[in-house]
C-alpha cells in the first residue's frame, strides 16, 4: 500500500456520473451506503464519495490536493474494503477530506486518487464520524452495477 499527496489536477465528470451515485441505507445501529457504477472502477469511485458524504458536505470540500493510493487483495470484495479503509485512515490521520475520486481497478489491484484538502473547521461542517470499514454485508457486484458497506460509527 502507498499514498503520496501532490496538488491535484482537476478532470471534467463525465455525464454518466450526473446520475444517482450512492445512497445511504438504512441500519440499525450503525449507518451504510449503496453504490451504483458501470464498471468496477466507477463503483469503487462512488462508494468512496459516498463514504465521505456521510461524513461531511462535499460542496464545501475543495479538491485542491490529490492522494494516490495503490492496493492489491486476494479478491474484489477485500480490495473495495482495503480501499474505503486506507481512505478513511488518511482522512483520520492526516485530517483530509476529500470529494473527488478515480479508481482503476485490474483483477484485485487498485491504482486510486482522491481529491480534497485539510479540514477546515471554519468552512468544513464534519457530519459523522466513521470508526471502521465493516465486512457486514458487504456486497460486491460490478457485473449488477452495486455495492453495499456498512460502516462502524
Amino acid at each position: 500500500m502507498e499514498f503520496s499527496w501532490a496538488p491535484a489536477k482537476l478532470h471534467p465528470r463525465p455525464a454518466s456520473l450526473l446520475r444517482v451515485r450512492y445512497e445511504e441505507i438504512e441500519h440499525t445501529a450503525d449507518v451504510g451506503i449503496r453504490a451504483y457504477g458501470q464498471s468496477s472502477d466507477e463503483l469503487f469511485a462512488n462508494a468512496a464519495e459516498g463514504m465521505f458524504s456521510l461524513i461531511a458536505d462535499l460542496r464545501s470540500v475543495k479538491p485542491v490536493g490529490e492522494i494516490e493510493i495503490r492496493l492489491q487483495a486476494e479478491d474484489r470484495p477485500t480490495l473495495f474494503l482495503r480501499w474505503l479503509s486506507e481512505l478513511l485512515y488518511i482522512h483520520e490521520t492526516q485530517r483530509l477530506l476529500f470529494s473527488s475520486f478515480d479508481a482503476r481497478i485490474v483483477e484485485t489491484s487498485l491504482e486510486g486518487r482522491a481529491r480534497g484538502e485539510a479540514i477546515d473547521k471554519g468552512r468544513h461542517e464534519l457530519k459523522l464520524v466513521i470508526k471502521a470499514v465493516t465486512r457486514h454485508g458487504l456486497t460486491v457486484d460490478p457485473e449488477r452495477g452495486i455495492a453495499e458497506v456498512i460502516f462502524d460509527i
